[in-house]
């Protein structure tokens, strides 16, 4: 291992609204606009009956559990998460069906866990409207996170965020939201109106677009990672047009794909030695109790260490580490669920060329 290894810290969608926002310190107004839920707190009535009391409010630093141990010891350069939620007191909800927000008053649980930027690219950021995304940008600014992926106009939204990684170097993070994830056209950026970075589809004429961009805002020894929020939310195929795409971003130059939307992880490719994960799933959520997807396990994480070569961006080691979520904190899985883990990257990686085996405190890619 080069000594001028660089490591990440990725996820999945963190959603850190509705009923985890309800027990925190400083909740928002619970009414939500759901055809199954009419107050977030009846999510959190949900996780207790199943998994059992939770105590209110938990403090910021909480909800992380385990993970805060694991980012202490691995010490990664940059930690990115994807955050499914809007941060913000508007009362204008979107009408859409489900809506998330967080008061802005409970952002220190994301100061108090180290993260760099937040992608915003994704299909909850503007639940509560032009304020609520105006509000959302505004704070986790003022709170020195970095934000991607949605903006003011469409030259903030596509703008990539800057992080200063070892040896003076960058590291470029460029996100975008897709409408199979049910990112809505209506939230599409523009020059003269707010929203989300949007590609309409995964076209190659959208690839020549994302890699474009790229290239412009690309310096030597920059490494340049691709956030997507894209496909189902639930299912493990992979499309063969996430496929072309990811490949053609890496062919132009691109060193990371960082794909996400599914709520389980989904296989993981290593194409031409750079990294594609083509689905994170869920790192913390409100779901404990709802039914029906339980095959999937949604409550089971994983935290991606992924440790590049600073010089061409090539993938040296991926690191992950097991975790579950269970009232709304993250534990350390046990034997069982990294079992599961193991099983399920094993079957779906088969026909990507990867598995991975237990090491080094978690799980370890082989490709």
């Amino acid at each position: 291992m080069r000594t001028d290894a660089i490591t990440l810290f990725l996820c999945g969608d963190v959603m850190t609204g509705r009923a985890i926002d309800q027990v925190l310190p400083h909740p928002v107004d619970p009414v939500i606009y759901e055809s199954y839920m009419r107050s977030a707190l009846g999510y959190v009535n949900l996780a207790e009956r199943t998994n059992g009391p939770i105590e209110r409010p938990l403090d910021f630093a909480d909800i992380w559990g385990d993970a805060l141990v694991e980012w202490e010891r691995t010490k990664p350069a940059a930690r990115l998460i994807n955050l499914e939620t809007a941060v913000t007191t508007s009362p204008h909800a979107w009408e859409k069906g489900i809506n998330y927000r967080m008061h802005p008053a409970n952002l220190p649980c994301l100061t108090v866990a180290g993260i760099d930027a937040c992608i915003l690219a994704n299909n909850h950021v503007m639940d509560w409207g032009y304020d609520g995304l105006a509000e959302t940008t505004q704070v986790l600014t003022e709170a020195g996170l970095r934000t991607v992926g949605a903006g003011g106009n469409q030259a903030e939204a596509e703008r990539p965020a800057e992080i200063e990684i070892a040896g003076g170097s960058r590291l470029l993070v460029f996100a975008f939201g897709l409408p199979s994830s049910g990112v809505p056209a209506e939230w599409a950026a523009t020059s003269a109106r707010p929203g989300v970075a949007f590609l309409p589809d995964l076209s190659e004429a959208s690839a020549r677009y994302v890699t474009a961009l790229c290239r412009t805002a690309r310096q030597p020894g920059d490494l340049v990672l691709v956030s997507l929020h894209w496909g189902d939310n639930w299912g493990y195929q992979i499309p063969a047009e996430q496929h072309s795409f990811a490949h053609h971003l890496v062919d132009a130059g691109i060193d990371l794909i960082h794909g996400h939307s599914s709520h389980h992880v989904k296989g993981i490719e290593v194409y031409k030695g750079k990294l594609i994960l083509y689905g994170c799933g869920d790192f913390l959520n409100d779901y404990e109790g709802i039914e029906n997807y339980e095959g999937y396990r949604d409550d089971l994480s994983l935290m991606y260490f992924p440790t590049l070569d600073p010089r061409n961006g090539r993938l040296l080691k991926l690191r992950m580490v097991p975790l579950q979520i269970r009232r709304f904190r993250l534990r350390h899985t046990d034997a069982a669920d990294t079992a599961w883990l193991t099983a399920t990257l094993n079957r779906e990686g088969r026909a990507l060329g990867t598995r991975v085996v237990e090491g080094d405190g978690g799980l370890l890619l082989q490709w």
